[in-house]
């Protein structure tokens, strides 16, 4: 299969009814052993230090990586996206724009994932062919999150690392299934964790520092039980057709489908408090206003950029956190 890069979640079905094997670029990034030599190679061909490190990022997976054909959201994700396509042009790419609709309409999603599908030469019937193909693995993903919320057996990286992998399924559905199947099997067999734990819930984009933030979390007592975007990744409200699974999906939209979904994910995991993770330079960093007037759950707001691993400061802030909801818990009279 043709390898297409993809600068977000797409409706991945469709690419996969063309033929392509979608690679996330974002998750390449991330799970690189060095991620800064692809903001490296970005920096070095021209590109602003006060950019953000993601679309760095992604133009240098893009030019590392060999892949020619590159899907550019351009409504519903980063406003960055747009130039980022300009220059990827500019290098050679081929690259493909794709805007989700302003707002979710069932209608207007209908349109344009039929639009795409002309695009990349395939039919919208042949997507919803696949979507059958591929839900078994997306449903999988669902159950991973239950059992990290509800049965207290997964870890809040194991599901980040899995709920995240939707957006493309590592390049292979079936191997994601096979594997994701055989880590259920394994996490029904654990031990619960602690019942005394804090409960975090972490919202926003996911973060540069991933593979420290969860591990450095639950070493000082805590478990982040709700991934909110990743889990969005995995469509937990998949509708009857591949234009509904999409206009539920709430990342693409404003910030109120993203709010609606937090609330009501709230009070049944029993989540104490949020961490907002926001990336500099990002616009979404603004909506941690919003969020803040609108969810009445403590909260602390965590800014990262070119930082992969966490530094001192953040770690003291989270350390702060998390007391202060420990003690809340214990003398939720006196602690405010």
């Amino acid at each position: 299969m043709k390898k297409i890069g993809i600068t977000t979640t797409v409706p991945v079905e469709v690419l996969l009814a063309a033929g392509y094997q979608p690679i996330d670029l974002n998750n390449v990034l991330v799970s690189a052993p060095d991620p800064t030599k692809y903001v490296t190679i970005a920096e070095r061909d021209g590109f602003p230090l006060n950019c953000c490190t993601w679309i760095k990022g992604l133009y240098g997976v893009c030019m590392d990586s060999g892949i020619n054909d590159v899907l550019c959201v351009t409504n519903g994700d980063c406003t960055n996206t747009i130039m980022l396509m300009e220059v990827l042009k500019l290098k050679g790419k081929n690259t493909i724009p794709f805007a989700y609709p302003e707002r979710p309409d069932a209608e207007q999603m209908d349109y344009v994932l039929e639009k795409l599908a002309a695009t990349l030469g395939t039919t919208l019937q042949a997507a919803e062919k696949v979507r059958r193909k591929v839900k078994p693995a997306r449903d999988l993903a669902l159950k991973l999150d239950e059992l990290t919320w509800k049965d207290n057996k997964v870890s809040g990286w194991e599901n980040n690392l899995w709920l995240i992998s939707t957006s493309d399924f590592n390049g292979d559905y079936l191997k994601y299934q096979k594997e994701l199947q055989e880590l259920i099997d394994k996490s029904t067999q654990r031990q619960h964790y602690p019942s005394q734990e804090i409960r975090i819930g972490y919202i926003g984009v996911p973060s540069v520092y991933a593979k420290e933030f969860y591990p450095y979390v639950e070493k000082h007592g805590a478990r982040v039980v709700f991934n909110e975007v990743q889990r969005q990744f995995a469509m937990p409200e998949p509708g009857g057709s591949l234009a509904e699974q999409y206009t539920n999906y709430t990342y693409p939209y404003s910030i109120n489908e993203h709010i609606a979904d937090i609330k009501s994910e709230l009070k049944k995991r029993r989540i104490d408090g949020i961490i907002h993770y926001v990336q500099a330079f990002c616009h979404r960093g603004i909506g941690d206003i919003v969020m803040r007037s609108m969810i009445k759950v403590p909260m602390l707001t965590l800014e990262g950029n070119a930082d992969f691993f966490l530094n001192g400061h953040v770690k003291t802030r989270i350390e702060a956190f998390l007391d202060m909801i420990e003690r809340r818990k214990i003398s939720p009279k006196v602690v405010k």
